[in-house]
C-alpha cells in the first residue's frame, strides 16, 4: 500500500490537545525541522500490513529513500507511533557532550532498546548513526513528545542541543531519545526491533537475526 506524506503542523497548544487524533488519521506522516517551521518530504511509500495485522504486531516495511536531514518519518506499529529522523551531523556531535545531563545516558536499562542497538552504540541508540528509530510515546504517560531538533535556546532550555520536549509535563529527551535528569518521565525512549532489508528499507518489528526467516524483508 502507499500512502500520501502528511504535514503535521508545528507546535501550540492545539497540537498537543490533538497530537494522538492526528497520528490515528494519519499512519504515514513526514515532519522536517526547517527554520523556525516544518516541511514535508513531498512523497514517501511505505507497504503497510492491515489495521488487523498491525495491532497483532505485523512487521512494517517502511522506504526511506526520501527522507531527508533533519526530517522526521511516522508510521504506525503495535498501535505505537514509530519515529524514523535522519540526524544531522551536528545533531550527532552534540550527543556524546550530553551525558552528564542524562538519567541513563549509557542505555543500561536494556529494556528500552534492543541488544544489538546498544552494542551499536549506546549513545546514539541506532544501527545506523543518522538514522534514529523510537517508539513516539513519552515514558511518564504516554504522551506524543514535540520534536524540536534544532541546537538554538528554547524557553524549556536555554542551553538545549535538539531532542524532543514533551509540554504536557516537561519531560525532555535528546536526538538518541536519552531522557534527562529531573524530569518526570524515568525512561529513556523506547526503540524497537528493527534491521534495514537495504540501504533504503527499514523492517519495524523484525530483529536482524530474525530477518531471514520472517519473509518481511
Amino acid at each position: 500500500m502507499v500512502n500520501e506524506a502528511v504535514i503535521d503542523p508545528a507546535g501550540g497548544e492545539d497540537s498537543v490537545n490533538t497530537g494522538r487524533r492526528r497520528f490515528l488519521t494519519a499512519t504515514t506522516a513526514v515532519v522536517g525541522a526547517v527554520g523556525a517551521g516544518f516541511a514535508a518530504v513531498p512523497f514517501i511509500k511505505s507497504w503497510n500490513p492491515s489495521a488487523r495485522a498491525l495491532l497483532a504486531g505485523a512487521p512494517v516495511t517502511v522506504d526511506i529513500s526520501a527522507l531527508q536531514e533533519g526530517q522526521r518519518l511516522v508510521v504506525e506499529w503495535r498501535g505505537q507511533p514509530i519515529w524514523i529522523v535522519k540526524r544531522s551531523e551536528a545533531i550527532l556531535e552534540a550527543l556524546p557532550t550530553l551525558d552528564d545531563q542524562l538519567r541513563d545516558p549509557d542505555s543500561e536499562n536494556t529494556d528500552q532498546q534492543p541488544e544489538y542497538v546498544r552494542e551499536a552504540s549506546p549513545e546514539l541508540r541506532s544501527i545506523r548513526p543518522e538514522i534514529s528509530v523510537l517508539v513516539g510515546l513519552c515514558t511518564h504517560l504516554g504522551c506524543s513528545p514535540e520534536m524540536v531538533a534544532e541546537i538554538r535556546p528554547e524557553p524549556f532550555d536555554p542551553n538545549w542541543k535538539g531532542g524532543y520536549f514533551c509540554p504536557c509535563h516537561k519531560s525532555k529527551f535528546d536526538m538518541a531519545g536519552r531522557v534527562y535528569k529531573g524530569v518526570p518521565a524515568p525512561i529513556n525512549l523506547a526503540v524497537p526491533p528493527h534491521h534495514y532489508a537495504d540501504d533504503n528499507t527499514i523492517v519495524i518489528g523484525v530483529d536482524p537475526s530474525q530477518s531471514n526467516n520472517t519473509g518481511a524483508a
